[in-house]
């Protein structure tokens, strides 16, 4: 993303005519890491939280850290993290909360699966992404460092696959988009789905 330095990370806009959900919905943010979901979803959980609309996240790296700690990475552990994720999705959005989920999950048939198990128009996929390079110049958790040393062996995107989105509600290029315009994108996408992002007018000074 864009350094956005003495910017406001999050803004918040009333659209005319617009409505908060009125149930439950998932937000299934996948993409290689480093690619930015884990600031988007933090970010739209900011302004929906501050428009009084319930909202959660559910972050890949939390969850291995307690709910997926005893999974590896292999590509049946993967398949049971998405699982496991999906299905607390599942209970969350029941509960009438806006789910943020910021997961890899690199394969095609498990995010599949995951939105197999709810009703239609309730899961949203969002293909968040920038080309490797930008995601290893910024390498927040050293992995790509890690992994070009030798130190790490399959890292999402490197040397195990990642399956891009054929038809992602929305898709969010970081490496062009800021990161307040990634989060306009996605509170829009809950707010009013179907709406298109447009470039911000310029501030005047």
């Amino acid at each position: 993303m864009r350094d956005t330095a003495g910017e406001e990370a999050v803004t918040i806009v009333t659209v005319p005519g617009s409505e908060a959900p009125s149930s439950g919905r998932v937000i299934w943010l996948t993409g290689v890491p480093a690619s930015g979901k884990t600031t988007v979803a933090n970010g739209a959980l900011a302004v929906l939280r501050a428009a009084g609309i319930h909202a959660c996240t559910l972050d890949g790296d939390v969850l291995r850290r307690g709910l997926s700690s005893d999974l590896g990475y292999s590509r049946e552990q993967r398949r049971e993290a998405v699982r496991r994720a999906a299905h607390v999705a599942h209970v969350l959005s029941e509960q009438g909360q806006v789910v943020l989920v910021a997961l890899v999950s690199p394969y095609a048939d498990d995010r599949a699966a995951a939105r197999a198990l709810f009703p239609a128009g309730t899961f949203m996929e969002v293909y968040v992404h920038a080309p490797l390079a930008t995601c290893r110049a910024r390498d927040p958790k050293g992995h790509y460092s890690l992994s070009a040393a030798g130190g790490l062996s399959g890292l999402t995107g490197v040397d195990s696959p990642y399956e891009p989105p054929s038809a992602p509600e929305l898709a969010l290029d970081t490496a062009f988009l800021t990161p307040a315009e990634c989060v306009d994108a996605v509170v829009a996408l809950i707010v009013t789905p179907g709406a298109t992002l447009r470039p911000r007018a310029p501030v005047s000074p």
